[in-house]
């Protein structure tokens, strides 16, 4: 099990920035990949972000690419999405996952990843 827990998540202005924060417990963070999802309301779950364990390779949504970064401090057992220039359409829970992809199209399935957070609720007002 890695339990996993969101943070970080609030109502911005359209144009403003957030950090998203997912703390992971136990001793195999980083051994997985790990992924950011989001789900708007009445819409299905969707992939946002994605790094693999040792941070060398990331991936983005073409929704995002250019407005998000995501990173991961494996000491710390902690992965961050940084998403600017806010839009209402990013409203959404965004959840953290972790998982083992191996072919790059895996990190954008969400099938590959085994373990869930909560979520965290973004609002982007416009």
């Amino acid at each position: 099990q890695v339990p996993l827990v969101e943070s970080g998540g609030g109502l911005v202005q359209t144009g403003g920035s957030l950090r998203l924060s997912c703390a992971a417990s136990g001793r195999t963070f980083s051994t997985y990949a790990m992924g950011w999802f989001r789900q708007a309301p009445g819409k299905e779950r969707e992939f946002v972000a994605a790094i693999s364990w040792g941070g060398g390779a990331s991936y983005y949504a073409a929704s995002v690419k250019g407005r998000c970064t995501i990173s991961r401090d494996n000491a710390l057992n902690t992965v961050y999405l940084q998403i600017n220039s806010l839009k209402p359409e990013d409203t959404a829970v965004y959840f953290c996952a972790a998982g083992s992809p191996y072919y790059t199209r895996d990190y954008y399935r969400e099938n590959m990843y085994d373990y869930w957070g909560q979520g965290t609720q973004v609002t982007v007002s416009s």
